[in-house]
């Protein structure tokens, strides 16, 4: 599924701080995010990125059939980068689990998400290695955040947009939630990073 969030921001005009000092009001702002996710459950439950949803004051999810839905945050996991969302929604197509213990290096998969609002992506690759930790998320015990990674990292072209994702195995299972590149450019490059199932489970 496509997932699109709207999130509420303060801004401060650096004209008027320099005028009226910090006296001069901050002005809000609507920012706008996007991210993907997989139904996991016929009556609603999505799996996504935590990142993807973090902070956001509005998030809806929109299916292939065009239909569309109000979504809530139902469960976050910053320590794994994975957020459950809840849609009311029923008999939901679903995705089942794979064996993420049970992928090996070499073999192919896919990457289904919606990179740069390109809806409904597939991209094809291999998985390059296992248990990769990338220092993706930082130890802040202020946030709730102490990281588990052990990402599944591919080749399978991954962008923006693709944050919460499915990777599939050639058997259409769940095997992994997309969730990172590894660029300097903030584009694809060649590696991709997935939070295997096992740990999304």
């Amino acid at each position: 599924v496509h997932v699109t969030t709207e999130t509420t921001i303060n801004v401060r005009d650096p004209f008027a701080d320099f005028f009226w000092g910090y006296r001069a009001p901050s002005q809000q702002r609507q920012q706008q995010g996007a991210g993907s996710g997989v139904i996991i459950s016929a009556d609603g439950y999505i799996v996504t990125n935590n990142h993807v949803v973090d902070g956001a004051d509005k998030i809806m999810v929109h299916l292939n059939d065009r239909r569309n839905f109000e979504a809530r945050v139902v469960g976050r996991d910053p320590s794994t980068d994975i957020a459950v969302l809840k849609v009311e929604g029923t008999d939901l197509a679903t995705l089942s689990y794979g064996n993420s213990d049970e992928v090996r290096v070499g073999e192919w998969v896919l990457a289904v998400g919606n990179p740069m609002n390109l809806t409904s992506t597939v991209t094809a690759g291999i998985v390059s290695a296992k248990a990769r930790n990338i220092n993706l998320l930082q130890y802040d015990p202020s946030r709730d955040v102490f990281p588990i990674e052990s990402f599944i990292q591919t080749d399978a072209a991954v962008n923006p947009g693709n944050s919460g994702g499915a990777l599939v195995n050639a058997q259409g299972e769940l095997v992994g939630i997309n969730t990172a590149i590894a660029s300097n450019t903030g584009q694809y490059t060649g590696y991709s990073f997935a939070v295997p199932v096992n740990i999304v489970k």
